[in-house]
């Protein structure tokens, strides 16, 4: 459809060059649908918003095609931020023949102080395809096909000697934003009135990831804090330095996620954080514990043992921790066929020690991937 005959549709007025108007009081640039970034974007619709700034859903006059922008607040370090993730999208595109492992840039410009990073268009991110789910879990088939296009854009980073930092489901996008409907067979014995006995499936499972922001090179400064926060690695919070495993950690999180529907670690604070990974995977190792940095040894006494449960700042924080299972028992309440793999795979990706972490091109070679699931597979 026409740009402009879609806004009209819309009752949504088409403006050429909008007034200048002042940012709001975060830096974010403050539009109107229909106006234009430069002579050759109309604005269509704001598809999301984070700390970075917006994404805009805009047409581009010249290529006759929907494009997502994304346009940087105008504060200093996120416009250095932006022009670093132009950087490594311009490497990544480079190498990534067919654009099929991570987001493609379009094009990027400066437009009244604020970075704009013009992307393909994609679908949902798999978070937001949860969210609208009803957080259900998605079949382990997909998993597997989700979980090996995550590990095969992860080495191919890792090859280029880059880390992301902050993988999760929110940088983790469909290709297409299609669905189909089936029988949720957890729901079916339940009387419903809003149709949940079925779920939604991605009709393909093509994803790419995207935010590109934090990502480092191997040869820069790994000892500050990356990660967002339910994907964030032991030795990041032990203050131990950080390398390529972060990223394995946080893919082992989100295959936890995909399976079971919700965040594996669900917390906001350090010391509760430690401590429902003990519980679902067992004690730290003493030899990181003791080369934890003067921040993280306050969560520590006797030298090597967790504060916990002394340290817990509420009741609620105790039963966060309490009722969460080993991570044997957790994939086993979630998946029917393929568990052993998968419990074994994510024993790999889930190592404390970040020497010992399964890499990515390991990890793709693991019978959770290489067994003949012929008889299963992901049909769409």
């Amino acid at each position: 459809m026409c740009p402009l005959l879609f806004l009209l549709l819309r009752g949504i007025p088409c403006n050429g060059s909008p007034p200048r108007r002042p940012d709001d009081k975060d830096g974010h640039y403050v539009f109107a649908v229909g106006e234009h970034l430069t002579p050759r974007y109309m604005i269509l619709s704001k598809m999301g918003e984070g700390t970075f700034g917006q994404v805009l859903e805009c047409f581009d006059n010249e290529k006759q095609e929907v494009v997502a922008i994304k346009i940087v607040r105008s504060i200093h370090k996120y416009r250095e931020a932006a022009m670093i993730e132009i950087d490594v999208l311009q490497r990544l595109a480079k190498r990534d023949v067919g654009g099929v492992r991570c987001v493609q840039i379009r094009n990027w410009f400066d437009y009244r102080n604020h970075i704009c990073i013009v992307f393909e268009r994609l679908g949902p991110s798999l978070y937001d395809f949860l969210r609208k789910n009803s957080y259900r879990s998605f079949p382990i088939d997909l998993v597997r096909e989700l979980g090996r296009q995550i590990l095969e854009s992860v080495a191919f980073m890792h090859d280029l000697r880059l880390i992301h930092t902050d993988l999760k489901p929110e940088n983790i996008l469909l290709v297409s934003s299609e669905y189909i409907k089936v029988p949720d067979y957890k729901f079916l014995s339940r009387s419903t009135k809003d149709g949940s006995y079925f779920k939604n499936l991605p009709k393909s499972s093509a994803i790419k990831l995207i935010d590109f922001g934090s990502t480092t090179f191997e040869h820069q400064d790994h000892s500050y804090v990356v990660s967002t926060r339910h994907y964030r690695a032991p030795e990041v919070i032990l203050g131990l330095g950080w390398n390529y495993p972060c990223d394995l950690w946080s893919v082992g999180c989100i295959l936890v996620e995909l399976c079971s529907g919700e965040a594996l670690f669900q917390t906001h604070e350090n010391l509760e954080h430690l401590a429902m990974m003990e519980r679902v995977l067992g004690p730290l190792p003493q030899h990181m514990v003791l080369r934890a940095d003067r921040r993280a040894e306050k969560y520590f006494r006797r030298g090597t043992r967790l504060d916990w449960p002394d340290g817990a700042t509420s009741r609620e924080s105790l039963r966060a921790v309490w009722k969460l299972p080993r991570l044997p028992n957790l994939i086993m309440q979630h998946v029917d066929h393929s568990a052993g793999d998968l419990i074994d795979l994510l024993q790999g990706l889930l190592r404390y020690d970040p020497a010992e972490r399964l890499k990515a091109r390991e990890a793709l070679g693991h019978p959770f991937f290489t067994r003949d699931h012929r008889r299963f597979g992901y049909p769409f």
